[in-house]
């Protein structure tokens, strides 16, 4: 992975805690968006940790171009910032960042962003999750038809992850069924709306009202 801040003591202190941390290997460190972009090309790699603002191509901008390339190897960017401002987040997300982390209150979270992103999963810090998911429901009408395409298990498991639950293992427990069940609902709901992670769907959810109705259907 890569870590990618215009502050050279949060570089130092990021990498001093994931080269201590199994599993993870640190290619190197940048400090602007682009040679965030140049490194992790160059590289081959698989997650990068993006900051927002940086010197010449931001962080959102870097984030975009690394997430839209259909010809280049896929990287999962993880913003880790110190803003939790709605616009900065619903930018980075539609940019294509699979998570969304803030430095003064997610450290402790970020190895398991980092191990679900290599997963393919999201992980959002929750103090910024509710208005972000307000906002993209906000943005798009229901669309019944589309709902109609997934089973009531598949919408079960959609509605507890659009209402803020984004562990598997959480989401078991509270459907009753194993940490299994809830990836296969998870993938073939993916595959039947063409969503690309569990991101996207959490907000497809929420913008069809299924976080609403949650609790009915369980």
């Amino acid at each position: 992975m890569l870590i990618a801040d215009d502050n050279r003591s949060v570089r130092k202190g990021l990498r001093l805690q994931l080269e201590a941390a199994r599993g993870i290997h640190v290619l190197g460190e940048v400090s602007n968006g682009l040679d965030a972009v140049t490194i992790a090309r160059r590289e081959r790699a698989d997650v990068v940790l993006m900051d927002l603002q940086m010197p010449g191509m931001s962080g959102v901008e870097a984030t975009r171009e690394l997430t839209r390339s259909t010809t280049e190897p896929p990287v999962a960017v993880i913003v880790m910032t110190s803003y939790a401002i709605d616009a900065y987040v619903t930018d980075a997300l539609d940019a294509g960042a699979i998570g969304y982390l803030l430095k003064s209150h997610d450290s402790e979270q970020l190895l398991a962003a980092i191990h679900a992103a290599m997963r393919g999963e999201a992980l959002i810090s929750h103090r910024v999750a509710t208005p972000v998911v307000r906002e993209f429901a906000r943005r798009g009408a229901a669309d019944p038809e589309m709902v109609a395409r997934l089973s009531a298990a598949e919408r079960r498991v959609v509605a507890v992850l659009s209402g803020g639950t984004t562990s598997n293992e959480l989401i078991a427990e509270r459907l009753r069924v194993s940490v299994h069940t809830v990836r296969s609902q998870m993938q073939s709901a993916l595959k039947k709306l063409d969503l690309n992670d569990r991101t996207q769907l959490a907000l497809w959810g929420a913008r069809n009202r299924l976080d609403r109705d949650a609790d009915s259907l369980i």
